[in-house]
């Protein structure tokens, strides 16, 4: 197992592709905090998957757009685990409008906990990372990030933070021995992409996907993984595509 003797924390791991995530780094040997904000219940199952598996794990609740809940994530996770050396930035929201229609808070909130997070959980990780001159972070993007689609430009702007964020913090960080890179997927059939899907099952953009299929998320955690672990040890500041080939075609930005 590639990942023993790590210990890591997923932000909003108590579902969807948060919770895959979690479930592969532990198949892989690490310990696992799994981060919530108010799916307890869900939290609570993944831990016992984790451990019904022969894993370690913890639920640790905080909400990561507030700096202080999310340093009190990182300083529980470390004093219930012993340490931590994987940072896995995955809460996120979506709130899509067109922006004629879009409220202030529609793209305020997202930025909130989707940037916010990434920045608040990074920084907080930092003192600890920096002092044993080790630690991996990965944000979980989207390839919303790099492209249009209607009535997502809140949640598109985002994820081009994050983008931005990863290159300019794998730059600072790459001499503590610190390496951060992001998962771009594209579709994967999850909470926050559900109403995309509403119309017609996802059919028209199905046709907008060469390979003709959504992401399942245990494939975005498989990438994940492989950012957290040594297999990517030569690999900073990277966006790392998980999109079945959306991103190298001519798509309309809607469902068909």
């Amino acid at each position: 197992m590639k990942l023993e003797g790590k210990i890591a924390l997923v932000t909003g791991a108590s579902r969807g592709i948060g919770r895959a995530v979690a479930i592969a780094l532990a198949q892989e040997g690490a310990v696992v905090a799994v981060n919530y904000r108010s799916g307890k219940a869900q939290a609570d199952e993944v831990v016992q998957e984790i451990e019904s598996n022969g894993g370690r794990a913890v639920a640790v609740e905080g909400d990561v757009s507030e700096f202080e809940a999310a340093q009190a994530i990182v300083d529980q996770s470390i004093e219930q685990l012993g340490g931590l050396h994987i940072l896995v930035n995955n809460a996120g929201i979506s709130r899509d409008a067109l922006i004629f229609n879009m409220e202030p808070n529609d793209w305020l909130d997202v930025m909130r906990v989707n940037f916010g997070g990434v920045f608040n959980c990074t920084k907080a990780v930092l003192q600890q990372f920096m002092s044993q001159r080790e630690g991996t972070i990965v944000n979980v993007s989207s390839m919303m990030g790099l492209r249009g689609w209607t009535g997502e430009s809140n949640y598109a702007a985002s994820k081009g933070a994050i983008n931005a964020f990863t290159r300019c913090a794998a730059v600072e960080l790459a001499r503590f021995g610190i390496r951060v890179n992001a998962a771009l997927p594209g579709f994967a059939p999850t909470d926050l992409v559900q109403g995309l899907l509403e119309k017609d099952g996802g059919k028209g953009i199905l046709k907008q996907i060469p390979m003709r299929s959504f992401a399942a998320v245990e494939e975005v955690a498989g990438v994940v993984t492989f950012l957290a672990g040594p297999d990517s040890s030569y690999m900073t500041g990277a966006l790392v595509e998980v999109d079945g080939g959306v991103g190298t075609m001519l798509g309309v930005g809607a469902p068909l």
